[in-house]
């Protein structure tokens, strides 16, 4: 990581433009032409050519109500270096913190490896971002030569962790190739106000503290180190779960030679995935079976509900009907009663069928009480009631 050394020219190791001591030529009269933050003013209620714009086109157009946003990844340092002449004086953090100077933003530095880009960098840089009200963060990215020369392996190369910082919208401006160690050339030459970095002590290059030069001439500020993540945790997931990254990756179509796997091992993660499948597709069918059984019990407490309600249903009209006081009990009653009724009424014909007498022949004695050949009686009782009143006849012939 990064150290400052000294040299013969500022005894702190801080360079001469960033020293107390005034310049030899007065150069009040050089405005500062520093990089400002990389935010491109979108307009969102003015809609002018830009040759119609005012001068300060983003106080005229924040407002009329624009906002800021980025478009685009941050640039390299090679690209858009800070050329301008005007001095830039050492600041303290309290004034830094109390936004001066107004005519620049402070100019922050934060360096690293990056590799595996994460949550846990990002917010570091975020830190450095937010360090002071008006802040131009560089970040500057250690080549795979330096990398692996003091530290180790990386995973990512060194392009591909340049393009990560790049779309970090914390990130201002990348410097590729950053020294392991910082001198007064290179931060006179970016004209860096503070380094930040995590108060722990970083040692690295045969030094206990890197950073502990920085920390003498007060422009070091500290940022806090996100718990739980880092790229080495990372490394150590992956190594602990090597076998089941690469059965993944031999499973997506990736050869055993890209992956560094022997015969053996590709034969035996192979054979692994198969039986993972036939472990999946008997899960499966366990999940399905146990859905249609309960589906089956579902439908049976229904079929079984129901049976009982109508066996009830069946009962409850059965015992109305055939009850001690049920409907077939009155029918039937009734039905009897009619019969009996059929068999023996209740009234009898009150006058008795007439004689026929010829009246040119004697009286002769009739018999009456002969049965009718057209009408029979309709009853015994009726019968005997036509035998007395025929006595009766007679009688009063007598």
């Amino acid at each position: 990581m990064p150290v400052l050394t000294t040299d013969a020219e500022s005894e702190t190791g801080i360079p001469k433009s960033l020293s107390n001591e005034p310049p030899s030529e007065t150069m009040e009269e050089i405005e500062h032409t520093c990089p400002q933050p990389r935010l491109a003013v979108h307009c969102v209620l003015f809609e002018a050519p830009l040759s119609e714009w005012p001068k300060n086109p983003e106080s005229f157009l924040s407002s009329k109500g624009a906002r800021k946003t980025l478009t685009a990844p941050a640039p390299f340092a090679d690209e858009t270096s800070c050329q301008c002449q005007a001095p830039h004086e050492k600041l303290t953090i309290a004034q830094a913190r109390l936004g001066t100077p107004v005519d620049r933003p402070v100019r922050v530095y934060a360096d690293g490896i990056f590799d595996l880009f994460h949550s846990g960098h990002a917010r570091a840089l975020m830190q450095a971002k937010t360090l002071f009200p008006n802040s131009y963060l560089l970040v500057g990215v250690c080549s795979d030569d330096l990398t692996h020369k003091f530290k180790g392996f990386t995973v990512m190369n060194e392009a591909e962790r340049y393009e990560a910082l790049r779309h970090c919208r914390y990130v201002d401006e990348v410097i590729r190739d950053a020294p392991w160690t910082l001198t007064p050339e290179f931060l006179e030459k970016h004209k860096i106000d503070f380094v930040a970095h995590d108060d722990i002590p970083y040692s690295s290059a045969g030094s206990d503290d890197v950073y502990k030069h920085i920390k003498e001439a007060g422009m070091f500020v500290p940022t806090q180190r996100t718990e739980g993540i880092s790229t080495s945790d990372i490394i150590t997931r992956i190594v602990r779960d090597y076998d089941v990254y690469a059965r993944r990756n031999l499973q997506r179509g990736y050869t055993a030679k890209e992956l560094n796997v022997s015969f053996i091992n590709e034969k035996r993660y192979r054979f692994q995935n198969q039986v993972d499948k036939m472990k999946e597709k008997v899960k499966n069918v366990e999940e399905r079976s146990k859905e249609f059984v309960n589906r089956v019990e579902e439908k049976s407490h229904d079929l079984i509900q129901k049976w009982e309600e109508k066996s009830r249903e069946f009962i409850g009209n059965f015992l109305e009907l055939f009850g001690p006081d049920g409907a077939w009990k009155q029918m039937f009653q009734e039905r009897s009663s009619r019969m009996l009724q059929a068999l023996s009424p209740k009234q009898s014909p009150v006058s008795s069928p007439t004689r026929s007498r010829s009246p040119s022949r004697s009286p002769s004695p009739t018999f009456s009480w002969l049965p009718n050949k057209t009408s029979p009686p309709s009853s015994p009782k009726a019968a005997s009631a036509s035998i007395s009143s025929m006595s009766e006849g007679d009688e009063d012939e007598k």
